[in-house]
């Protein structure tokens, strides 16, 4: 496992993250394989955790930590607040009493007492960025959360944000957490440059865009246990014109992987590591088993010949669906 440190924020993590969305009924409602992939992890040098209050609506955040008791010190965790946690228009955004209302929550879920890396999950139109950003920083000040970041959001957005917590003199976001992969590319035209020039960190969502860069759907059925058969309106198999695409570019991808000794796996997150920008890659297993291919990652460097097959077939700043931008 490699480590790198994430943007200006003084905190070291791995370069593959343990992303736990799949913790709960939304992919795994088995706590103990569960807490066997977190115990996986950890043996492999991750020291990343990643979740959001969202996520099967705490269930993620709970599993998490009571998976991680009695090794809190030795670990990051980040998690997420912002998306609706039920259809009351009071319990979601970015307001300041539901950021501070949210983080009391997810620190009793998570069993701890500060999270590492508190995340705007996804921009709010309805609240006032500059009392997001101060409600944030309450809660550094109050020791609650070590450091701030966003999730998501556009370069000017990002700007936006710098601008105003400069400003205001608050605490400035760190981080930011955009969907990036060989089939979804869209971030590399202002998000992670923007990223690179301001030193803020970056942990890309779904480097295997959501399943097709492990191969598992070039066939015509799809897996009943698969997120695409369980999610079916999530994803864009209902779109017959963009899977046949996508199995075309996933079948050339597969060769370079090949040529170049390389799972398709390996291929697809040394390949968002290779990017400068990037800290590290989220990946979110739903079984031990799948964890364990993931981890094969890990220390997987693409050279530069390599990367360079992947541009001719997917153009460098091109995202296939539009969707998948997030």
């Amino acid at each position: 496992m490699r480590y790198r440190q994430l943007g200006a924020s003084g905190i070291e993590v791995s370069t593959l993250a343990l992303g736990t969305m799949m913790f709960g009924r939304w992919g795994n409602p088995d706590e103990q394989s569960c807490a066997q992939m977190v115990d996986r992890a950890l043996a492999a040098g991750v020291t990343l955790f990643d979740s959001a209050d969202i996520y099967d609506f705490g269930r993620s955040e709970e599993i998490l930590g009571r998976a991680l008791a009695g090794r809190r010190e030795s670990v990051v965790v980040a998690t997420k607040v912002g998306n609706a946690m039920s259809d009351e228009p009071s319990e979601r955004g970015l307001s300041r009493r539901w950021v501070v209302q949210s983080c009391e929550a997810s620190l009793r879920r998570l069993g701890t007492d500060y999270i590492d890396i508190y995340q705007m999950h996804r921009p709010d139109p309805d609240a006032s960025i500059d009392e997001t950003l101060q409600a944030f920083d309450e809660l550094v000040k109050a020791g609650k959360v070590r450091a701030v970041g966003t999730s998501t959001f556009s370069a000017d957005q990002l700007a936006e944000a710098r601008a105003r917590a400069e400003h205001l003199g608050v605490t400035v976001p760190c981080s930011e957490q955009p969907p990036y992969s060989m089939l979804v590319r869209a971030v590399e035209v202002d998000v992670l440059p923007w990223c690179h020039e301001h030193d803020v960190g970056v942990l890309v969502w779904a480097p295997l865009n959501g399943g097709w860069l492990t191969g598992k759907y070039q066939s015509g059925s799809v897996d009943s246990v698969s997120r695409a058969a369980r999610e079916p309106d999530h994803f864009d198999h209902r779109d017959e014109v963009i899977r046949g695409e996508k199995r075309t570019l996933v079948a050339e991808l597969t060769a370079v992987a090949d040529a170049a000794g390389l799972t398709l796996i390996q291929l697809a997150i040394g390949f968002v590591l290779a990017n400068p920008a990037v800290t590290a890659a989220l990946i979110g297993p739903r079984t031990p088993e799948q964890l364990g291919s993931l981890l094969d990652a890990a220390d997987v460097t693409v050279p530069v010949d390599v990367l360079a097959a992947v541009d001719a077939i997917v153009a460098p700043g091109l995202t296939l669906n539009p969707v998948d931008n997030g």
